[in-house]
């Protein structure tokens, strides 16, 4: 039986980035970049004010000197007319540095009278001029291949006027659920049906990440109905089910796996909850089954199929931050497993800390919904006290 870790490194070396493709720069918005990025031009382009004042020639300012104003240059305007000694160009923010100026005074250190100029006060050769190339030089590489683009990367790329952008392919990934006893959500249950959670837990987790969910609906506990749902799954460029695939006499996933020629890589990790996890592969199509209880389903969702779906759209960083939290329980734990407890975190002097959110049972929904972090807690002891210090994952959610 694989570790946790085994497991996780296991899944990541199965699976490579999708292809390439190119959409609108809003489209791009939280994708990951596929190509390295030149700039085609210097930023700023040229030299211009970074205030609305004056553009003049030092050597002609001092306190209390009058200069001649002779032009003026707005924003999206520009003069090629050198600025003549004893002179001063009324200048807008953004528009081009004239030729001759090498320093901009802004109005509130001017007074005028007329066409007269008087300087108030000391200036500096340079004074407020935003010279070309000091942001980004021509060919410099702004976005390495692998970078999230955010609303700054978005806006530099359309500075620079890139209105198509490479990048990685969102994974369609097929959800399917598993099991007699589910019902979809809207059928009013009887008394010993369940409302099918899990494949919309799964869904809106795909969603979070930019992921395309495909919901396959219900398997029934049958050979035709299992068969006929995963070939449909296998479309995509994932699967996920949930449920069925244990060793009990309806557990049939992991046979119809086999029977379509998908390939087992491991089933059950030394884990709780989660231990009957499986991972296969179908050709470079990653299918992992996943426990039924729907707390096990998110939980090894988090752990094992995040990660892989994040690499297969590009990403560098694909597991959730981890911090070193003081534990304010006593736990007590199955000795030999890795156990994954949901707790919430909070921030106290500078210091996590990190307290039971409930139950956990995997039955228990709302334990899950009160977590913001997981802290895993290693195979051996069977014990850990208040005041110990554990890894956390955090998952989401405010730590104050």
């Amino acid at each position: 039986m694989l570790s946790f870790q085994q497991a996780r490194q296991t899944i990541l070396d199965h699976v490579t980035p999708l292809g390439v493709e190119r959409v609108g720069l809003l489209d791009a918005s939280e994708r990951i970049v596929a190509e390295d990025i030149i700039a085609p031009w210097s930023l700023p382009v040229w030299d211009n004010s970074a205030m609305d004042g004056f553009a003049v020639r030092h050597d002609d300012c001092s306190d209390g000197g009058t200069l001649t104003i002779s032009g003026y240059i707005p924003a999206g305007g520009y003069s090629n007319d050198p600025v003549q000694p004893g002179t001063a160009v009324r200048i807008m923010t953004g528009a081009p540095i004239p030729p001759g100026a090498d320093t901009v005074v802004p109005f509130e250190e001017t007074s005028e009278e007329g066409d007269q100029l008087t300087i108030r006060g000391s200036v500096t050769i340079g004074d407020h001029i935003r010279v070309k190339g000091e942001d980004i030089t021509d060919g410099e590489n702004i976005l390495t291949a692998g970078s999230l683009l955010r609303p700054a990367e978005i806006g530099l790329l359309a500075t620079f006027n890139k209105v198509i952008v490479p990048v990685y392919r969102r994974p369609r990934v097929a959800i399917l659920a598993t099991g007699d006893e589910l019902i979809e959500p809207g059928t009013p249950p009887n008394n010993h049906q369940i409302v099918n959670c899990n494949s919309f837990a799964v869904a809106a987790a795909l969603k979070e990440i930019g992921a395309e969910p495909i919901l396959l609906g219900i398997a029934r506990d049958n050979r035709e109905s299992h068969l006929q749902k995963i070939k449909e799954g296998l479309k995509a460029d994932a699967l996920i089910t949930s449920a069925g695939v244990s060793a009990g006499d309806r557990d049939l996933v992991r046979d119809i796996l086999e029977e379509l020629d998908v390939k087992s890589v491991f089933w059950k990790i030394d884990i709780k909850p989660g231990r009957p996890t499986a991972f296969a592969m179908y050709g470079d199509k990653p299918v992992f089954s996943l426990p039924g209880n729907p707390v096990s389903t998110m939980i090894t969702f988090e752990e094992f199929v995040k990660p892989a779906l994040l690499k297969m759209m590009g990403h560098r960083r694909v597991f959730h931050p981890t911090v070193r939290a003081i534990l304010k329980d006593d736990v007590k734990k199955k000795s030999g497993r890795t156990q994954f407890m949901r707790v919430f975190v909070t921030m106290q002097n500078g210091q996590y800390l990190a307290s039971t959110s409930g139950d956990q049972n995997t039955g228990i929904l709302k334990t899950m919904i009160r977590a913001n972090g997981l802290a895993i807690l290693p195979a051996a002891p069977d014990h850990i006290g208040s005041g110990a210090q554990v890894d956390v994952q955090l998952i989401g959610g405010d730590y104050v």
